[in-house]
């Protein structure tokens, strides 16, 4: 089962669970209940922390819950935050973190790097949770539209669509997806 956020980022292929780590868990404990896939797929977007490029695609099947706070020792949490999970389809081990907010403090995004943390994107850090809860293997597969600093959000809008279009083109490639699947980008609202 291929899975998106949605709201921005909805294609016709995937299934939309919500944005940000509450919505994208709720949905994904629904599907899991009362239709639950051998395999998940999550698609979409991520913030790079500096190890990648604009536009480069960044597979993974590891997931942090790590908050700035955290990395300035403001913090601390008794819960487990890190998450590696097994899959049978990708091999790149960068850690995706994942947050309700969106870094844009360029000095301190870098200190991610130092845990082999590449990228953030909102929800991964819910799905493997959820996946590792009902023993479902999983994988992201997420392309940079930006990087974590103060333009994050301008650059993440600016890129968005030819970001998207290189993600669809991506999976065509690895055949997880085939061209009679896809509805151009934009064209199909939101179910709920």
């Amino acid at each position: 089962m291929i899975l998106c956020a949605g709201r921005n980022e909805i294609f016709n292929f995937a299934t939309p669970i919500g944005v940000g780590l509450i919505e994208s868990a709720i949905n994904t404990t629904r599907i899991c209940l009362f239709d639950k896939p051998e395999y998940i797929i999550f698609v979409g977007s991520a913030g790079s922390y500096g190890k990648y490029n604009m536009f480069d695609i960044v597979e993974s099947s590891s997931a942090s819950n790590i908050e700035l706070s955290f990395l300035e020792n403001n913090s601390y949490t008794p819960l487990d935050n890190v998450i590696k999970t097994q899959n049978k389809i990708i091999h790149d081990m960068t850690t995706v973190n994942s947050s309700n907010y969106i870094t844009t403090n360029n000095e301190l995004s870098k200190e991610f790097e130092q845990y082999n943390i590449g990228i953030e994107n909102m929800e991964f850090f819910s799905l493997c949770s959820v996946a590792k809860e009902f023993n479902i293997p999983i994988a992201g597969i997420f392309v940079v539209t930006n990087y974590t600093n103060q333009n994050a959000h301008q650059d993440f809008l600016n890129n968005h669509k030819e970001a998207i279009d290189k993600l669809i083109t991506y999976l065509e490639g690895k055949k997880l997806l085939i061209k009679s699947q896809i509805v151009p980008h934009g064209t199909q609202k939101e179910t709920k």
